[in-house]
């Protein structure tokens, strides 16, 4: 992960001791000054990423997730933020609380200098339970937030994709059933064509 995303990652995740903190913390500034960021040498393919992730559940690549390396090095390169979004538990429907920082969210990508980007929305999940369940979770819940941005706040449909990685790609490896590793992060991706 590149400094700026790590720096605002472990900021906005060591700001939400409890439910709901992270939200009021968030802010459209902070948001669109480390997603202004395009690295036009990497390319990130969505639908070649979400294969890897089935496939990787599916070979059962390295049972032991403390040794397992990321699925995409690329995608922890890229200009982006990691957002706490809450669910409801074993599901995709977002809780009301969770609502403001998708709007954060929304309101910075409707920015100018963030109109021109394209946006992927990754979700992940911690290393409790099953690994396949845990992957299909994660796509759902990141379908949710991209829902929610494009029918809630009106983002063009177009500008914003979403990938689910399971715990495929942990953030704290050591640590599998950490909440560190269930997260939602929106990346820059690319020019908007």
């Amino acid at each position: 992960m590149n400094r700026t995303a790590l720096a605002l990652s472990a900021a906005i995740l060591a700001a939400s001791g409890a439910l709901g903190h992270a939200q009021e913390r968030l802010n459209d500034v902070t948001l669109i000054n480390t997603l202004n960021v395009l690295d036009e040498s990497t390319r990130i393919d969505v639908a070649a990423l979400r294969k890897k992730a089935v496939d990787s559940v599916a070979a059962n690549r390295g049972p032991d997730r403390s040794l397992r390396e990321p699925l995409s090095m690329e995608l922890d390169n890229l200009s982006q933020v990691t957002v706490e979004v809450q669910f409801k538990t074993g599901s995709a429907v977002i809780r009301p609380e969770s609502f403001r920082a998708i709007g954060v969210i929304a309101d910075s990508l409707r920015h100018p200098t963030l109109l021109q980007y394209t946006f992927l929305i990754v979700g992940h999940t911690d290393a409790v339970g099953d690994r396949k369940s845990n992957l299909a979770l994660s796509e759902k819940r990141a379908a949710a937030v991209r829902q929610a941005l494009v029918t809630t706040f009106g983002i063009e449909p177009g500008r914003i994709q979403s990938v689910g990685l399971g715990e495929e790609q942990l953030q704290v490896r050591t640590l599998g059933g950490s909440s560190t590793n269930r997260r939602v992060q929106v990346v820059n991706i690319g020019r908007f064509k």
